[in-house]
């Protein structure tokens, strides 16, 4: 899951982006509104963290070219907490959900992850499909019980297609949500990640449709 902080605090950006990454979510940063906005309207992004008081372009006026546009994506956007205005204009001009500072960054990232299940259909932390289940909160996956262990790329991988599962997804766009913008992406690495993540699930639920990309389901006598 690849996540956009629109922030002009070093200290406060830096420290969402170490904590998201720890979560083993894929991070890319903004320090004014123009650069937040820019990345936001040509990058595919899972969720937005977005500041009101931006430098260059503010928060409301980025969230509102952004909806304009008819970019959906989910939107938590940080508020000073004596400003219930700013809580008011950015639920108005297409914001899903609101932090007051100061906050505890763990409220953040519940927040978060609530949007992108959202987003994708789900109304637990815990995403089962078949034996395997994914808890979002621990960032963690089991089969049948067992605990799996994966590389962050692996994860990462796993959780888009359980977030999306009966969803065909193609490798290009699981390049862009696995990676930042300043990474080397190539598509066929998503192919060896694949296999290695059958060989360590041990059970056949990811389905390679020829030319369009992936699917993960369950059998049909499954969850």
């Amino acid at each position: 899951m690849r996540i956009l902080i629109v922030e002009d605090d070093v200290n406060l950006n830096r420290q969402l982006a170490e904590a998201l990454k720890e979560a083993g979510y894929v991070v890319d940063t903004a320090f004014d509104g123009e650069e937040g906005h820019f990345l936001g309207e040509t990058e595919p992004y899972d969720a937005i963290i977005l500041d009101i008081g931006l430098p260059e372009m503010d928060g409301i006026t980025v969230l509102e070219k952004w909806r304009g546009a008819g970019r959906g994506m989910p939107v938590l956007i940080l508020t000073a907490r004596d400003r219930w205005s700013d809580k008011v204009a950015g639920i108005d001009a297409g914001a899903d959900d609101y932090v007051a500072k100061p906050f505890h960054v763990e409220e953040v990232l519940a927040r978060i992850r609530a949007l992108i299940r959202r987003a994708a259909g789900h109304s637990s932390s815990e995403i089962i499909c078949g034996p395997v289940r994914l808890d979002t909160k621990s960032s963690k996956a089991t089969v049948d019980g067992k605990p799996l262990k994966l590389t962050s790329h692996e994860y990462r991988l796993l959780a888009y297609l359980m977030h999306h599962k009966g969803e065909v997804v193609s490798r290009t766009e699981l390049v862009e949500h696995m990676y930042d913008q300043d990474f080397d992406r190539d598509s066929n690495t998503i192919e060896v990640f694949v296999g290695r993540l059958r060989k360590k699930m041990g059970v056949d639920l990811i389905e390679t449709v020829r030319g369009l990309g992936y699917r993960i389901q369950a059998p049909t006598n499954a969850n």
